[in-house]
């Protein structure tokens, strides 16, 4: 479940200007990101999850669906559940165990309000490494060494101007890709779907505040 948040961060975390000294070309391409996202009125997609060894040896597959309004989301992959309501953020394990966390405590997930919130740049170096074909491919390196992972690659289509793909290098050169489908930057969603209920959840299943 580690690597849920980076599905929404690499689809709506570049929804603020980028104001770093990085590398002019990649602050452009982001920054059309987000002025897209930003007039978003909501945004759903699928989403992939591929696992990759060090040797190049496929792990594991697995899929899911991101639905975003605002400083709202709900993932879902499998019988896992991440719910934000702008102010918490329900993690619901698919067993028995549901954490609540503030926004802020979740913030060094690297959930999207981390990144709304103008930190994107405090966290990350980046450069653009390619401008061929039908993707931007942009290398964005964490600036904390503590992070988990030593490097993300990003791949942004050069038209749409939306987010395809993540590949997550972690320090021992596994690699977790992200590739998203399907985004509907027109979404509607229906009231109270950002709402955690707890009635939709095993009555057995540990509230953890």
């Amino acid at each position: 479940m580690k690597y849920l948040f980076f599905v929404a961060v690499f689809l709506v975390g570049t929804a603020i200007q980028v104001k770093a000294q990085n590398d002019p070309a990649a602050k452009k391409v982001l920054n059309e990101i987000g002025e897209k996202v930003k007039s978003a009125k909501g945004i759903s997609a699928k989403f992939t999850l591929k696992s990759i060894t060090s040797k190049g040896k496929p792990n594991a597959i697995k899929t899911g669906t991101l639905s975003m309004k605002g400083d709202k989301y709900l993932l879902k992959q499998g019988k896992t559940v991440i719910i934000c309501d702008g102010s918490n953020v329900y993690n619901y394990d698919g067993n028995k165990t549901i954490t609540k966390s503030s926004v802020e405590e979740s913030s060094a997930t690297l959930s999207p309000q981390k990144l709304l919130s103008g930190s994107y740049d405090n966290d990350f170096n980046y450069k653009l490494v390619s401008s061929k074909g039908p993707n931007y491919q942009i290398e964005m390196f964490p600036k904390d060494d503590r992070r988990s992972f030593q490097k993300v690659d990003l791949f942004v289509n050069r038209l749409k101007h939306l987010v395809t793909k993540a590949v997550i290098f972690d320090k021992s050169n596994n690699k977790t890709v992200i590739l998203i489908s399907d985004m509907n930057t027109a979404a509607k969603f229906p009231e109270g779907m950002f709402t955690f209920k707890r009635a939709n959840y095993p009555a057995d299943a540990e509230l953890l505040d």
